[in-house]
């Protein structure tokens, strides 16, 4: 049983606009990480499986199962930033890969394992969308970041 204090949602963020934030130019919107359920210390994303996130032996690129943990793991971050903070960056993370996928699509869940002021740790599953398989385990931190005061 989990006793970890979820903070509420930062202002302003929901579903539609981690999606939206998820779009463009950066590595969420070139990989096409699409969000999909974004509850009280939960972030669920998705990722279809194309042939450039594959690596050259014909698996599942395991950066491409790390890109899509931790970008949930981050926007769970976004959407649980505490009062008056200004970001967050990923500090360390661990993954343990225990399958992979040739097609289809892989799914996420991240969730916040520690809330505090100036940490979070978020853990995250990924699995293989078609069976529901787990084909990884990821663990990270993230520092919460604050104005500099002048």
């Amino acid at each position: 049983m989990s006793t970890t204090r979820i903070p509420p949602f930062a202002v302003g963020v929901t579903l539609e606009t981690l999606q939206k934030r998820a779009q463009g130019v950066h590595l969420p919107g070139n990989f096409g990480i699409e969000f999909t359920d974004l509850e009280a210390g939960i972030v669920r994303a998705r990722l279809p499986v194309r042939p450039e996130l594959m690596a050259t032996n014909g698996y599942l690129h395991a950066a491409t199962v790390i890109a899509l943990a931790d970008t949930s793991c981050g926007f769970g971050t976004i959407a649980h930033l505490p009062e008056g903070a200004s970001g967050f960056t990923t500090v360390e993370l661990k993954s343990n890969f225990l399958g992979t996928v040739r097609e289809g699509a892989i799914r996420s869940e991240a969730r916040l394992v520690h809330a505090g002021r100036t940490t979070q740790v978020w853990d995250a599953e990924v699995f293989d969308e078609a069976n529901d398989r787990r084909i990884a385990l990821f663990r990270c931190t993230e520092i919460i970041l604050y104005p500099k005061k002048t």
